[in-house]
């Protein structure tokens, strides 16, 4: 089992409206590729984390799982809608992807 994490940073003053679009996007797209509600949660910065720190956390059964859900991405377009509505939102630069491995 691995932990996928998908970071971002929102702009001053856009976290709830960004933290509003992730709920939405896990809901309305994530459910489309397989992503169950009771294996994803979203993260804010809080103490030793940059408050703007926003991390959506899903849970995988490894890395072909994980594969295949981002080809799922590419081909919905309302994934690609709701990236150009985010992106005026978050801090260019800062999207990126961690993968953990679960030992316990």
């Amino acid at each position: 089992m691995m932990i996928a994490r998908w970071q971002i940073d929102a702009r001053f003053g856009h976290k709830e409206e960004a933290l509003k679009l992730m709920r939405k996007w896990m809901s309305e797209i994530g459910s489309q590729i397989g992503w169950k509600e009771d294996a994803t949660r979203i993260l804010t910065g809080s103490i030793g984390a940059r408050e703007s720190l926003i991390e959506t956390e899903v849970q995988i059964g490894g890395l072909d799982e994980l594969e295949a859900a981002w080809a799922k991405l590419a081909k919905i377009a309302a994934h690609q809608k709701w990236g150009k509505d985010l992106e005026p939102l978050i801090v260019s630069g800062t999207p990126r992807w961690e993968i953990f491995r679960v030992v316990e």
